[in-house]
């Protein structure tokens, strides 16, 4: 009698099964790495969110803290404050102009004017006229140059005035110096400033009859300014200081 042999495999078997032994190897590794990987994300501590950033203050523009060792007056009309600029080499003794806590460069803008001293004589008999060309300096207190201003301008008659001052002896109580002339002046500022000086460099005065001289003497009035203003972006608020909390004493 003869013994059963075995059943012949059919080809390929074996791999099948081996390929199918690996797949089953891997999805129960899977399923003991999963709960514990869930585990270890929930045990974490939440990620905390930058805090955002302070908006960005939208830029001002004012009148700007003025120091006037020369005030000239206010006119009569206008209303206007007028400042005389002196010749000088040292910033403190200047016009200073204060610059508010600011980020990025400052505006600074004004009216740059001639000055004239009026006389009613030389004007009826048409021998009044006078050209001037008046230069001064906007610098930092560190006697940097930042910009020059000029201003140039013909005087024949009382109308060629930007405004009579009041305060003086003349008729209708007005001074006989007064404002001639308009340049409007822009100078940026540098970021690094929180105030400035403005100082008197040097004037030409031409006469009908004269050859033009120019003066620069220190503490001779140069030009006179009017109608300052800056222009900048506020520095956004210091962040406050957290308060440590007081200790109460025993017994």
């Amino acid at each position: 009698m003869k013994r059963a042999g075995r059943r012949p495999s059919l080809p390929g078997t074996s791999r099948v099964t081996s390929a199918a032994r690996l797949l089953l190897a891997i999805v129960v590794a899977a399923c003991q790495i999963l709960p514990a990987g869930a585990q270890t994300r929930g045990s974490q501590a939440p990620v905390k969110k930058p805090a955002p950033a302070p908006p960005t203050p939208a830029p001002a523009k004012l009148v700007p803290q003025t120091t006037c060792p020369a005030p000239l007056g206010v006119g009569i009309k206008t209303r206007i404050a007028f400042c005389e600029v002196l010749a000088d080499r040292d910033p403190l003794r200047g016009i200073l102009i204060k610059i508010p806590p600011h980020r990025g460069p400052v505006t600074l803008t004004f009216d740059l004017h001639n000055l004239h001293v009026y006389s009613d004589e030389l004007v009826k008999t048409k021998r009044a006229f006078t050209r001037y060309t008046a230069t001064i300096g906007v610098l930092t207190m560190d006697n940097t140059l930042i910009a020059r201003a000029v201003v140039q301008n013909e005087f024949r008659t009382a109308a060629d005035f930007v405004d009579r001052v009041g305060g003086g002896a003349g008729p209708g109580g007005v001074k006989a110096v007064a404002p001639t002339g308009t340049e409007s002046i822009v100078v940026a500022i540098p970021e690094s400033e929180d105030q400035v000086s403005l100082l008197g460099e040097k004037l030409t005065v031409e006469g009908m009859s004269t050859p033009p001289a120019t003066f620069s003497q220190e503490g001779r009035p140069i030009a006179a300014v009017s109608n300052l203003m800056i222009e900048y972006r506020p520095a956004p608020p210091k962040p406050a200081t957290p308060t440590k909390p007081t200790k109460k004493g025993g017994g």
